[in-house]
């Protein structure tokens, strides 16, 4: 029996994932979390087979709590779950620790696929994931200019996206404005832009953020 917890701050997906995987012959619903703090709590008091976790929490981001997870637990899988489109973030979020990516628009049978091969211990990756991979191994030109930019880049990059001030982020991941400025100029210089709003515009166009 797979056992799940489902970490989501909506509370009737929660709802929906419990009654779908309950349906399930091999799967079980463990235990919910309605936070990012509170799915690391329910990590460090006991192992799942597998943590279903949306990437955008009320008070953490998908990759601060995925790390965490990930460090307390360095072999259990984690399977990110988000409404953006897959190609997107997932990339990102496979060298940040997820054992896969699945888009809340995905067909069930997808998801049930997904929890299964990384409950066994293989990375979930989807046929468009996977082109998107294999054009970056290649160098394939068409891939997108985000997909140059280093973890914590592409975090700052999302934050600064989505309007939030230098001084804020500092705050938020515990570096100093210098360091944070640095990034962003590192991000603009990578993505061949000028301004935040370039970052914005190219954010919403590529559905990064909303």
């Amino acid at each position: 029996m797979i056992r799940v917890l489902i970490a989501d701050d909506h509370a009737i997906v929660r709802a929906g994932l419990r009654q779908f995987l309950s349906d399930q012959s091999d799967m079980s619903v463990a235990g919910e979390a309605a936070t990012g703090a509170e799915t690391v709590s329910m990590v460090r008091a006991e192992p799942y087979d597998v943590v279903l976790l949306d990437i955008s929490m009320p008070d953490r981001n998908g990759v601060d709590t995925l790390k965490q997870l990930k460090q307390i637990r360095p072999e259990m899988p984690v399977l990110m779950l988000s409404a953006y489109a897959e190609e997107q973030y997932a990339v990102n979020m496979l060298r940040a620790g997820a054992a896969g990516y699945v888009s809340k628009e995905s067909a069930s049978a997808q998801l049930v696929a997904a929890i299964r091969t990384v409950a066994h211990g293989r990375k979930y990756v989807s046929q468009g994931l996977a082109q998107v991979l294999a054009d970056g191994v290649s160098g394939h030109g068409d891939a997108p200019l985000h997909a140059s930019l280093s973890q914590r880049e592409f975090q700052i990059f999302c934050k600064l996206a989505g309007g939030m001030p230098v001084s804020k982020i500092a705050a938020e991941l515990f570096l100093s404005v210098k360091t944070v400025s640095t990034y962003r100029s590192r991000v603009l210089e990578k993505m061949g832009m000028k301004t935040n709003a370039d970052l914005t515009y190219y954010a919403i166009k590529n559905k990064l953020i909303e």
